[in-house]
């Protein structure tokens, strides 16, 4: 008797039920794209690591290319390396990994999400968070990964100040405590969807 099938796996998807389903497979280009995107990331990060390398070393021309990128100001550019041009270059490289780091949640996320399932469950490899992961999950790390870029960059620019006017300053620590914000509202909404399905399932 247990190998009857029910009623509902005998039922078949109907054409157009299917055809919206397996229109999903679109989304696989995007997530194809950001692959292509991270390996510029990837390329990025090496050629700010070699600058800096030879800068260290003393190459002129790398030392002028990481001042230009860190936006020190013109009149009292410095002639070689300083604590502070190396730790605005070395911040610019933990903002290229936490960029990658969120690349990769929303690729592999968001394909496990909404394209199709990857089975990594027994892939040694598997990221802890995706044994887990949904859309409500997703989110909530997506945001907290904002909010880690945006401290980077927020603390890029008071260690800089100088090259920045106090309207620029103001804004972009009124840019970050929104981030806070909006990362605050999600996780508190998450909580509220997570309660409430848990006294739904307990009710039944």
């Amino acid at each position: 008797m247990s190998n009857i099938p029910s009623p509902a796996q005998n039922k078949t998807i109907g054409v157009v039920p299917n055809l919206i389903f397996m229109s999903r497979w679109l989304q696989l280009p995007l997530y194809l794209g950001l692959i292509l995107a991270q390996c510029v990331y990837v390329f990025h990060f090496w050629v700010e690591l070699t600058d800096l390398i030879g800068a260290a070393f003393g190459n002129m021309s790398s030392l002028t290319h990481i001042l230009d990128v860190v936006t020190i100001e013109n009149l009292t550019r410095p002639t070689k390396l300083t604590e502070a041009t190396i730790m605005l270059v070395v911040l610019g490289l933990i903002d290229v990994v936490m960029i990658s780091n969120l690349l990769i949640m929303v690729i592999v996320g968001g394909y496990e999400t909404f394209v199709s399932r990857m089975n990594l469950e027994t892939h040694p490899d598997q990221p802890e968070w995706l044994s887990h992961v949904n859309a409500s999950v997703l989110k909530v790390k997506l945001a907290m990964a904002i909010i880690g870029i945006s401290s980077i960059h927020l603390l890029k620019t008071f260690i800089n100040a100088g090259s920045y006017d106090a309207k620029t300053l103001l804004s972009q620590t009124g840019i970050h405590i929104t981030f806070l914000l909006s990362a605050l509202a999600i996780a508190w909404c998450d909580r509220i969807m997570t309660a409430t399905q848990k006294e739904s399932n307990s009710a039944h």
